[in-house]
């Protein structure tokens, strides 16, 4: 069955419930006497729940309803947040200032409203050692929890080692304010 809503002559029922232009209940009606109000208001036939039995038909200007529809649908798009994943990269071997420097990052990403995955990469005999990754995102999860919170926890998967933090609810609009 098609999307796309029918209008006037399309409605092919014997029969609507019918609503008239200001939202007052008509009744069920003939769809020929039905055409002929909307005719008569010079208005159309708009079917605005066709898997009703009988369907429910609204007599409306149908150029207005499909620019509000339109509208609507806009408005909730752009309402829609996209969701932006940065990613930040460290070695278990990190030095205190790197540390700070790829922390302040974190928090400048989490307080503009993106999540952050951060991912330790394993060299050579650093893999033997998974704890020491395990620690430093657990330091990082700890020093950064007043802007975002653990997303999904630590996780090893071959070289690397990673974790997901995301901003609390709000972090944009308390970043702008």
């Amino acid at each position: 069955m098609s999307t796309e809503t029918r209008v006037n002559e399309r409605i092919r029922v014997p029969e609507v419930r019918l609503i008239g232009p200001g939202g007052e209940q008509v009744g069920i009606v003939r769809i020929e006497d039905a055409l002929r109000v909307a005719a008569d208001a010079d208005l159309d036939l708009v079917e605005v729940a066709p898997n009703a039995r009988p369907p429910v038909c609204k007599i409306m200007d149908y150029g207005k309803y499909k620019y509000e529809a339109a509208q609507k649908a806009r408005e909730s798009r752009r309402n829609q947040q996209q969701t932006v994943v940065k990613e930040q990269k460290l070695r278990p071997k990190i030095d205190d200032h790197d540390y700070e420097t790829k922390k302040g990052h974190v928090i400048r990403f989490l307080e503009a409203g993106s999540k952050v995955k951060v991912t330790i990469m394993f060299r050579g005999r650093e893999q033997s050692r998974p704890e020491l990754g395990y620690r430093l995102l657990q330091r990082l999860g700890a020093d950064v929890a007043e802007y975002g919170f653990v997303e999904t926890t630590a996780k090893q998967d071959g070289r690397n080692m990673t974790m997901v933090l995301a901003p609390h609810r709000g972090a944009k609009t308390r970043a702008r304010a």
